[in-house]
């Protein structure tokens, strides 16, 4: 009896669930890949300076996460539209800040 209530309530919760995910691929959909893209860059930026900055810092995440941007941002260059030149200063720093922290240990 229980787990038929549980279903009753959760059918809603499922419903809202899925009309949220849907609202939220329309939105992505109507964004320009340009500005998707740069968004996921410097979620790779923070990613690699979180790493750099943990006690102790782990090099070698932080490594993957800079590598990873490097592919887009070098990869991509001009097609990253306005944000190239913003991502493409933000990889030279948290490069050089790899190399900073990488000689300081």
């Amino acid at each position: 009896m229980n787990n038929a209530r549980n279903e009753d309530n959760a059918e809603p919760e499922v419903a809202e669930s899925l009309e949220a995910v849907a609202e939220a691929r329309q939105r992505l959909a109507e964004a320009p890949a340009e500005m998707v893209i740069s968004n996921h860059a410097m979620g790779l930026y923070e990613l690699a300076a979180i790493h750099l900055t943990s006690s102790p810092p782990d090099l070698v995440e932080s490594a993957l996460a800079i590598d990873a941007l490097a592919c887009l941002v070098e990869g991509l260059q001009e097609r990253l539209g306005e944000n190239f030149e913003v991502l493409k200063d933000a990889l030279a720093n948290i490069r050089l800040a790899f190399v900073q922290v990488k000689n300081s240990l």
